[in-house]
Parts: C-alpha cells; sequence; structure tokens
C-alpha cells in the first residue's frame, strides 16, 4: 500500500505531530542558550506553531513546508496573530520542497526543525538534507533539531527511529555538533517517545579524520 502523502495527511486531519503548543525544547533552547532574536528558517513549519512563537519573541521567521494545505492554515493563523497585533517580531510562510530547492532570503542565523530529519530513511538523504542546512546557515549560525531516538522501549506510534549513528553521520561532515542530548519527544503525549536533541553550528574548520596511533607511540607505551 502506498504511503499517504504529507497532503493526504493533512486534508483528513490524521497530523499527530500538530500539537498547537510550541515546542518545549525550542522554549528552553531560546530561553536558556539563549538564543536571541534574530533571522530564523522553521523547516517543516507545519501550520506555524513555533514559527508564530517565535515571532512572538522577536525573532525574523520563515517558514517552510511541502504541504499547501498546511502553509494556509499557517497563514491564516498568522493574519490571526497580525490583527492582534501582538508580534514583535515578522512571520511568513512559503510551500517549498526543502530538498529540492533553496528557501529564499538567505543565508539564517538559526535553524529549527520538529520531526523533519527523522522523516528521510536512507543515508544519502539525511546527509543532503544536513548539507543543505548547513548552506543556508550564516556564520556562527546553529541548527536544532528534535528527532525521534531508537532509545526506550518498543512502541507502536511516534516519530521513526534513528540512531545516533544516523544522525552523526549524515551532520558532522558539514556541521559541527555542539550538543546531543537523550529526551522525551514531547512530555505531555500519552507515549513518551524519546528523541535526539541534537544542536549543531556553521563550521569554522572542517572536520578532522579519525586517527590511528602510530606504531612506535604504542611501542613506547609498552615499554
Amino acid at each position: 500500500m502506498q504511503k499517504p502523502t504529507w497532503e493526504d495527511r493533512y486534508s483528513t486531519g490524521n497530523i499527530p505531530w500538530d500539537t498547537g503548543v510550541p515546542d518545549e525544547h525550542l522554549i528552553d533552547m531560546v530561553k536558556n542558550l539563549p538564543i536571541r532574536p534574530c533571522r530564523v528558517l522553521e523547516i517543516g513549519c507545519g501550520t506555524g506553531t513555533n514559527a508564530l512563537w517565535m515571532a512572538e519573541q522577536g525573532f525574523g521567521v520563515l517558514g517552510i513546508d511541502l504541504s499547501p494545505l498546511a502553509i494556509n492554515a499557517a497563514k491564516a493563523k498568522a493574519n490571526e496573530v497580525a490583527a492582534t497585533g501582538h508580534h514583535e517580531g515578522s512571520c511568513e510562510f512559503r510551500q517549498l520542497d526543502f530538498l529540492s530547492a533553496p528557501p529564499p532570503d538567505g543565508p539564517y542565523d538559526f535553524v529549527f526543525d520538529r520531526g523533519c530529519f527523522h522523516v528521510f530513511d536512507k543515508a544519502d538523504e539525511q546527509s543532503e538534507y544536513a548539507k543543505r542546512v548547513a548552506a543556508v546557515l550564516g556564520p556562527q549560525g546553529q541548527w536544532l533539531s528534535i528527532i525521534g531516538s531508537t532509545e526506550g522501549g518498543p512502541r507502536e506510534e511516534g516519530p521513526p527511529r534513528r540512531t545516533l549513528r544516523d544522525v552523526v553521520n549524515a551532520i558532522e561532515p558539514f556541521l559541527e555538533l555542539c550538543e546531543m542530548r537523550s529526551v522525551v519527544f514531547r512530555a505531555h503525549a500519552p507515549t513518551k517517545a524519546l528523541a535526539w536533541r541534537c544542536l549543531s553550528r556553521q563550521r569554522q574548520v572542517p572536520a578532522q579524520p579519525s586517527t590511528l596511533r602510530q606504531e612506535n607511540e604504542v611501542a613506547q607505551g609498552a615499554a
């Protein structure tokens, strides 16, 4: 059976990831790292909850998503918020396939995705995703990704599961890994699925090759 498309999911309302509340890990990073208001790209923005929250904190946000239905819903939310005048920053939404076309108006100081990296099963797609994130980040730019993990017991629901090795192999060639933490994907969900909270940043120098001890060093140590 063919997998339903994202448009199918939004048209039927089968979108359990759309909680209607900002992601707790994003809030923690912004408040406690802290990440100051800057130019932000949210990949897979869905109906705009996280992007609109960031705009309320003073960020200038572009939210992109593959689904036109999701983008239409996000724009409707943005119009409602604009009518209240509560935004400190700015927010716009565009339908875009991140793996096919670069988002406009880059580079960005901060990239956020909640559950986008983990939708890709193949290593080359995961690597391409990380490469494209690196390409849109400016100097010192950071990327926060919330990724379903292989930790925890068996479950029938929740986000796709990726190993730590999957994540590191994809990201390390292009970005410097700053933090990798095991967290609960969503604390108040019925299923406490575990996730990787992965923070990386634009590289200043290329990743260096893994090293091997020379035979003479081993011999000296044994002497």
